[in-house]
């Protein structure tokens, strides 16, 4: 079977798995002699683009080919790239999602780290939009990985929420981790916990809600809407440490600013993305209940 140009950075398994309907066909598909381009490669190989794939015993295939969403691509040089993230689609590949990624979106473009999850070194929630930085090489991937840890990576958020804050800017600083009851949730009762820092400050006040320019000095795992959520501001919309809003179908939280040294050049990056469509209507709309 013919590989087209949309499966370049797919993993083999992967790639094989949808033309054949199941991850265990594919394994046995590659466990009975699957060749690329006449070469046998392991479950892990990248495709290209353009090559031809074939199996021991070929049956009759229709390789589905989808459109993958489209990500806007802010910056981009031979080292890194800066996208703008929309709503709705997650990073990487992991347990519980099997779907389209960001990944998927940007295959061949991203290197470094972990070949699941190329390029990689912070993420944004599914429903959380907004600017992300990702690198191309695996030399881009190790200096930007640092900056993280260093926090050099400096993360703005725009975030409303529910109540007003008792001062206009507030520093919240509590350890969060894995809920010790529950494990899809993060809290600040976990016995996994790790030190969280979160800078906000007042952009605009509503009669009951305010609209927040957040910034993180940690990256935990939802870590603004926890800590939010924690000093009685919850996010708009979010259905986990919040109330969902049918009205806006997901939280209220927008990544519009990202600023770090270039990590190869060292030359200062300043990236900033306005607020989705769906985010500056739902403001629109809804003054007069705020």
């Amino acid at each position: 079977m013919n590989v087209p140009s949309t499966a370049a950075g797919t993993r083999l398994d992967k790639f094989l798995a949808e033309a054949l309907g199941s991850r265990a066909a594919a394994e046995r598909a590659i466990d009975a002699g699957a060749v690329v381009d006449g070469v046998a490669r392991p479950k892990s190989h990248r495709l290209e683009g353009g090559e031809v794939v074939t199996l021991a015993d070929e049956p009759e295939l229709v390789v589905t080919q989808h459109e993958l969403p489209e990500v806007p691509i802010v910056y981009e040089d031979k080292d890194v790239l800066v996208v703008d993230k929309p709503a709705g689609l997650v990073v990487h590949s992991g347990a519980g999602h099997s779907g389209d990624t960001l990944v998927d979106a940007l295959a061949g473009k991203l290197a470094g780290g972990d070949p699941e999850r190329p390029g990689i070194v912070h993420r944004l929630d599914r429903d959380t939009s907004g600017l992300m930085a990702a690198a191309r090489t695996e030399e881009a991937y190790d200096r930007l990985s640092q900056l993280v840890r260093e926090r050099v990576l400096e993360r703005s958020y725009v975030a409303l929420v529910e109540g007003r804050p008792r001062s206009r800017r507030g520093r919240i600083d509590a350890r969060i981790g894995r809920d010790r009851h529950d494990p899809t949730r993060v809290s600040l009762d976990s016995e996994s916990a790790r030190d969280a820092v979160t800078h906000f400050e007042v952009e605009q006040l509503f009669d009951h809600h305010a609209l927040l320019r957040v910034q993180l000095e940690t990256g935990r795992m939802h870590q603004i809407r926890v800590h939010l959520a924690a000093i009685e501001l919850p996010v708009v919309g979010d259905p986990v440490y919040g109330r969902a809003d049918a009205a806006l179908g997901r939280q209220f939280l927008h990544a519009a600013e990202l600023a770090f040294p270039h990590p190869i050049s060292g030359e200062r990056l300043e990236l900033r993305s306005q607020l989705p469509s769906d985010l500056a209507s739902y403001l629109v709309l809804n003054q007069h209940k705020l």
